[in-house]
Order: structure tokens, then C-alpha cells, then sequence
């Protein structure tokens, strides 16, 4: 369900860049349209789903906000995106293993590019932020193998000239501020970038 899919990147976005936007305001809490509240019961408590037109029209809403948000975060330099997926970062660092984790806790996973577009997307965080960026890829059993973390091959790479070149040494793949890649080991401190 596409709606579904659009609501989780924005779930993932907005976790990993809540801290990063907040102002310290105690947020407003709105009642869910098309939902009454039960004698006793929270409003928050849903106990099923709106049937119909209700649900349609709610599922609109939500993305003409998320439209709407996604333009502003934009404006703002904190998310790009490209062929459907989103792009994000908090502005922080972390080695490889807390970045894995931070993406995943904010439901993404690390920014793993495909393709030259999504390798631009990354990079424009690369860029602003002046600093490297680790990539879901790593050295497979075979040294000098690249993957993606799923096991899946490479169809795309950019590596910068020679590289890789630390066979069995260093496991990780960073970003440099052109855009090209390097293998590294994964205890550096890189930009933490996160796909939705």
C-alpha cells in the first residue's frame, strides 16, 4: 500500500530529525479524525479503523502533511530524496555500528545508494556538512568483495581511484566529499546518513 509506505518514511524521517528540530515546545496533540472518543475510553485508543470514504479522506490528509513537511525539511537541507526513497540526517557522527543502529531505531536503515541519483543524494549531505559518511556496503567473506549489508550485490559503485584497496584490512565503505568511495575501517566517526 503506497499511503502505508509514505506514512513509515515519514515515521523514520521524523524520528531521526525530532531531536535535531526541536524548539522545546510541548507539541499539540490532535484528536485522530473520524474517531470518537467512548464514554471512559481515550480519544488515543482506536479501537478499529474508519470504513470507507472516512478512511480515504484520511489518508489524503495525511498526504498532503507529509507533502507539506517533506517541502519545508527540503527548504531547510534536511532531507533530499530520490527514486522514491528519503534521505535524512541528524548532523551527527558515529562509527559504523551506531550509525546502523541509529538509522534502524528511527526506522531506515544506513543510506545504501544504487544508483549515480541516490550516490547525489547522500553526497548533497556530504557536501553540507563537510564531512564523510559511511554507506551500507561491506567487505564480504572474500576480500576486496564489496555488499550491500543484505548480502546483495553491487549493481552501482564509485569508487575514488585504487580503491578499494585494504583487502581484509578495512571492511566499511565511506563517502568522500566528491562523491567517490573508499574502503575504511568501521571505528571512524563519519556523518550519520539514513534512507527511508
Amino acid at each position: 500500500m503506497p499511503s502505508l509506505q509514505l506514512f513509515h518514511k515519514f515515521l523514520g524521517v521524523t524520528l531521526i530529525l525530532l531531536p535535531y528540530c526541536a524548539q522545546g515546545k510541548p507539541a499539540r496533540v490532535f484528536p485522530m479524525p473520524g474517531f470518537r472518543a467512548e464514554k471512559g475510553i481515550s480519544q488515543a485508543y482506536l479501537p478499529g479503523f474508519p470504513a470507507g470514504n472516512e478512511m480515504e479522506d484520511i489518508v489524503l490528509e495525511l498526504e498532503e502533511r507529509i507533502s507539506k513537511l517533506e517541502g519545508v525539511l527540503r527548504l531547510q537541507g534536511k532531507i533530499t530524496t530520490s527514486g522514491g526513497k528519503v534521505f535524512a540526517t541528524n548532523g551527527k557522527t558515529a562509527d559504523f555500528h551506531a550509525t546502523v543502529k541509529t538509522c534502524q531505531e528511527a526506522g531506515g536503515c544506513i543510506a545504501s545508494p544504487r544508483n549515480a541519483d541516490e550516490n547525489a543524494a547522500i553526497l548533497y549531505f556530504v557536501k553540507q556538512n563537510n564531512r564523510y559518511a559511511y554507506l551500507g556496503i561491506k567487505e564480504s567473506l572474500i576480500p576486496g568483495k564489496f555488499q550491500f549489508l543484505n548480502g546483495a550485490e553491487l549493481s552501482y559503485t564509485n569508487w575514488y581511484s585504487h580503491e578499494p584497496s585494504g583487502k581484509g584490512e578495512e571492511e566499511c565503505v565511506e563517502m568522500y566529499t566528491d562523491g567517490t568511495w573508499n574502503d575504511k575501517k568501521c571505528n571512524q566517526n563519519r556523518l550519520v546518513v539514513c534512507q527511508f
